[in-house]
């Protein structure tokens, strides 16, 4: 985001003719942009994501998973000014003052917007972050991910969704694939797209944030006075995405455009080889429990609740 001359003008603003200075530099773009150009190409950029990957229609119910920070929000502001219809669905996790924080923010936000914001507690339905760690040894970040993603498919199914959008920048996807390269971890790798689509009883989850950087977003949210939690989750200290986002953002301080063409090649070439060689899916079936989709009797999130139970008495 550095590399702005003293001086610049905007790029579009220069092309029409105009005077205006910009403010942000775009190296893997090569663009010097105003504050108003800037949301505006941050906007038309996540509606070409969408429509380059299909994601969804104007049609279409969309639920997106809010979580107080920067991407959800900045995800949720440009959907709804893009024209969709958008709700927000925030889980309460229970991680002390970082819930309060979080959930405080997004429903600020949901009421200057004018749109729902659903919230569930998890503590009503399983059990906090903190407790399921404690009781069960279980790393929390895995069964953070395991009972949102849980969660956010049941509620937007029984709401009538059929859209679940998730705000996973750039910076995330590489992170991930970054990891999952260096452990050639195929059936990740073989799930790592910006549409999962809708099958066997899951909603069609999207990342309209995949080409946008974790800076792009954050100023969109900071030019259009997006307030948002500014600190990370306490327990995601020591976790390996955040360092191979270092590792990452500092080769791409040198060779600006090595995170999006990382990523946009594995899309283009690595990713339809993998779905080539993709085996004979495993059939889900239906949770005994709960109903949910599930490749064993009884799913992920039903178990959890046992041992939970379990190590209660």
């Amino acid at each position: 985001m550095n590399r702005l001359k003293k001086g610049s003008r905007c790029t579009i603003c220069k092309s029409k003719g105009e005077k205006n200075k910009a403010i942000v530099y775009l190296p893997h773009h090569r663009l010097a942009l105003c504050k108003e150009h800037f949301i505006s190409w941050f906007e038309k950029r996540v509606e070409k994501t969408i429509k380059e990957f299909k994601m969804f229609s104007k049609n279409d119910r969309i639920l997106v998973a809010v979580s107080g920070g920067k991407d959800s929000l900045a995800l949720w502001n440009a959907l709804v000014r893009l024209g969709y219809e958008a709700d927000g669905f925030y889980i309460n996790l229970g991680i002390g003052q970082y819930s309060e924080d979080s959930k405080q923010l997004a429903l600020n936000f949901a009421k200057r917007i004018g749109r729902p914001l659903h919230i569930l507690d998890l503590s009503s339905e399983i059990s906090t972050i903190p407790q399921i760690k404690e009781s069960t040894n279980r790393p929390a970040c895995s069964a953070c991910g395991m009972v949102k993603r849980y969660y956010m498919n049941k509620f937007a199914k029984e709401n009538g969704y059929n859209i679940i959008a998730t705000g996973h920048n750039l910076d995330d996807e590489v992170a991930v694939l970054f990891g999952n390269t260096l452990k050639w971890d195929i059936d990740y790798l073989k799930r790592q797209y910006p549409v999962l689509k809708e099958e066997n009883g899951f909603i069609r989850k999207v990342k309209p944030l995949c080409k946008i950087t974790e800076k792009e977003s954050a100023l969109y949210s900071f030019f259009n006075g997006i307030e948002y939690i500014e600190y990370e989750c306490p327990f995601s200290e020591g976790a390996s995405s955040i360092e191979y986002k270092e590792y990452i953002a500092k080769l791409e301080e040198k060779h600006p455009g090595t995170k999006l063409q990382f990523y946009t090649n594995f899309l283009k070439r690595m990713y339809p080889i993998l779905q080539t060689n993709e085996k004979l899916k495993e059939e889900l079936n239906k949770c005994k429990i709960c109903g949910e989709p599930s490749y064993n009797e009884i799913c992920s999130v039903c178990s959890l609740k046992e041992k939970l139970k379990t190590a209660r008495v």
